[in-house]
């Protein structure tokens, strides 16, 4: 193709056309910049400063002078709500949802967080109402979830377990240890109320729906036991063996009772060590060597504790044996021993705790409901030290 002298006009036409659309733009952008309220940039200015208080009122005045900012909504009524500004949060989202010009997402979202809130509060039954309307939402999957916390907090346990049968629909994950829980406390509640037959339903329901509930066979091999089945109870402790081998600690002085009532203790002592063996476990020990000091003597017991401790050296075992080389020794070598019992013993107060995996709490006494997070099956059945945890 030649050249035209007539391609040259051709220049100055692109650069005009391109010079005026950037004028345009130019004019776009300042005309959406002074739109935005100055307080807005005031309060994004104070976040960046780490001045909260000051951003929030900050953006009340943005939304004072565009009642139309819906996310600036949304977002300070969550703010409020995280600082415990449950009435502010509360009116914040009452005004979303009374608004007409909401679409049907931006509705559901303000309905979920005014759930939420009443959550917050403690109004518990505006709350469920709330979450219950949205089980066929988006929402639906967080909604059951703060159901099943709100059902919770109210001991609604069969709410709990059509929430949890609920959630394992929509989320398509298993919620059956959950539900077998709920089972247990509704078996709790029957037990109270001297109503064994129910009892015993509830907990075959939970084993039925998920096998591996270690609570619902403990319970179920108590009621066995209370009501003279000892066999029977003795069979189902022993099934915690397949179920979860690391709860065997929970049932070992059940079992040497149970034992020891038919007068087969030896029988029992055998059970026991050969779980100690496979299984080791410092509660365990404590049970074992109980039983063979009442059945075998002083020596049996000393050795059963030296033994361990060469296989699975800890300082509560060795707090053991000492306990155990006290009743072996004369009245003359007591007192060393017991000096260093005792130093060993307040050494090993601490290792000897219960620790909850989810929020870190400890206790003496094992639980299958956390008392400070409330969070269920959180408790590994070994003392701080068999499970490694820091002093």
């Amino acid at each position: 193709m030649e050249f035209e002298p007539w391609m040259l006009l051709i220049f100055p036409l692109f650069f005009g056309m391109g010079w005026w659309a950037a004028r345009l733009d130019i004019k776009d952008l300042l005309s959406e910049s002074t739109a935005v309220p100055e307080s807005y940039f005031q309060g994004l200015n104070f976040l960046l400063n780490e001045q909260q208080d000051k951003a929030i009122e900050a953006f009340i005045e943005v939304v004072k002078i565009d009642p139309q900012t819906v996310e600036l909504h949304f977002a300070l009524g969550s703010l409020f709500r995280r600082r415990g500004e449950v009435d502010r949060a509360l009116r914040m989202h009452h005004n979303l949802v009374d608004r007409a010009d909401l679409d049907d997402s931006q509705r559901q979202q303000a309905i979920f967080e005014l759930a939420q809130d009443y959550l917050k509060a403690g109004i518990l039954d505006r709350a469920e109402r709330l979450f219950t309307e949205l089980e066929k939402s988006s929402y639906a999957k967080p909604a059951l979830e703060f159901l099943l916390e709100l059902f919770q907090k109210e001991r609604d346990w069969l709410k709990a377990i059509a929430v949890s049968q609920q959630l394992a629909t929509v989320s398509g994950q298993s919620y059956a240890k959950q539900a077998a829980f709920f089972y247990c406390e509704l078996a709790n509640e029957e037990i109270t109320a001297g109503n064994l037959t129910g009892a015993r339903a509830h907990l075959l329901q939970a084993l039925a729906d998920c096998p591996a509930s270690v609570r619902a066979s403990i319970m179920l091999g108590d009621m066995e036991q209370e009501e003279g089945k000892t066999e029977q109870a003795i069979a189902i402790w022993q099934g915690v063996e397949t179920q979860d081998a690391q709860y065997l600690p929970l049932v070992a002085e059940r079992l040497l009772n149970a034992y020891r009532e038919m007068d087969r203790e030896a029988e029992g002592i055998v059970l026991l060590r050969n779980y100690l063996i496979n299984y080791h476990s410092i509660d365990t020990l404590n049970v074992v060597f109980d039983g063979i000091l009442k059945y075998e003597g002083s020596a049996s017991a000393y050795q059963l504790v030296r033994d361990e401790l060469v296989r699975n050296p800890t300082l509560l075992g060795l707090d053991k044996l000492l306990e155990a080389r006290l009743l072996e020794v004369s009245l003359d070598r007591r007192a060393d021993i017991e000096l260093v019992k005792d130093l060993v013993h307040k050494r090993t107060r601490n290792l000897a705790m219960y620790h909850c995996g989810h929020c870190g709490f400890k206790a003496r006494k094992f639980y299958w409901h956390c008392p400070a997070c409330q969070a269920w099956d959180s408790y590994a059945p070994k003392r701080d030290e068999e499970s490694g945890k820091p002093l």
